[in-house]
């Protein structure tokens, strides 16, 4: 065993001892060890172990910002300055299309500079990229960056799902990752277990705000079909629990029916399906709460509802 393998087992045997004696690694030793990890300096043994332990022990937010800090170290941010965050990581089985997609971009229409990045490799839903394809050029504030070009090292961490048969904790790293240091953004989880987690590692991270929610298939989006709540950290304030009211008198959305046509026929006003359009509209409401625009969830609603309508031209 070469001297950095022999390193890098010290944080898998902290993770591994048995019961009594194991315990979650420091912000500091997590750091250090998914740097390791990033860097190809442990065996891939090594790392399936290190990975299985993380989600065997459940995702603390102390290694999450740690193993974020680390994921952070290896990216070398040279994009425009960013306004709002918005990863897309969702593996839901039933998703159709990405209507938050639509929502993000009308926030770049009205001046908001948007960074979405992710992995929809998981999803039986229509990917961000199929979705951009049909929807033609992007707005002029909106970027969106695979995982695979943003740090291969984490993507191909992902990948290793396959080889599992379960999500790890890159997972949520990817998800809180901000590489373009936003001062806002949106995030989805798909267990509300880890709301917690997200919020704890936003606090240690001084994140200034973001919004996270219990979203469709794991993604930052409102199905206004029924009431939810949402949770705000903001660093002047801390964690505020934020009503999402239903909307009355919708159909339930009908994924199978999706297609990357109807999601451009959405975007250019041709059709207008009322639960699509009121899932759109309401996620835009998740933004505008990120960036600060409103308090409510109505307020919110009232801004998006303008905000979707103006985004196209005259």
């Amino acid at each position: 065993m070469n001297a950095r393998h022999e390193a890098f087992a010290k944080f898998v045997a902290t993770l591994g001892r048995g019961p009594g004696r194991s315990r979650a690694l420091t912000r500091e030793e997590a750091r250090e060890a998914f740097g390791m990890v990033l860097r190809r300096e442990a065996d891939p043994y090594q790392i399936g172990a290190f990975l299985m332990l993380l989600r065997f022990r459940g995702e603390d937010a102390d290694e999450i910002s740690g193993m974020v800090e680390a994921a952070r170290d290896a990216i070398n941010w040279q994009g425009p300055r960013v306004d709002l965050d918005w990863p897309s990581y969702g593996a839901g089985r039933t998703r159709g299309a990405p209507w938050f997609l639509l929502s993000a971009l009308a926030l770049a229409r009205a001046g908001t500079t948007v960074l979405m990045h992710g992995s929809n490799e998981y999803s039986a839903g229509i990917p961000v990229a199929t979705g951009l394809a049909a929807l033609g050029p992007e707005p002029d504030r909106f970027t969106y960056l695979p995982l695979a070009s943003l740090s291969p090292a984490m993507d191909d961490l992902l990948r290793m799902r396959r080889l599992f048969g379960l999500r790890s904790p890159v997972n949520t790293v990817a998800r809180l990752l901000n590489p373009g240091n936003a001062a806002a953004g949106v995030d989805g989880v798909f267990h509300p277990p880890y709301l917690a987690v997200h919020l704890g590692a936003a606090e240690l991270l001084a994140r200034q705000r973001l919004f996270v929610l219990k979203g469709g298939g794991g993604e930052a989006e409102r199905v206004p079909l029924k009431a939810t709540t949402g949770w705000l950290w903001d660093k002047s304030h801390g964690r505020l629990e934020i009503a999402l009211p239903a909307w009355q008198g919708l159909p339930p959305l009908t994924p199978a029916a999706d297609s990357p046509e109807l999601l451009a026929s959405v975007w250019r006003g041709e059709v207008a399906p009322p639960t699509v359009v009121a899932t759109v509209i309401a996620t835009i409401g998740l933004g505008v709460l990120a960036l600060g625009w409103a308090t409510s969830a109505e307020a919110a609603d009232r801004d998006a509802e303008r905000i979707w309508r103006d985004r196209l031209p005259v």
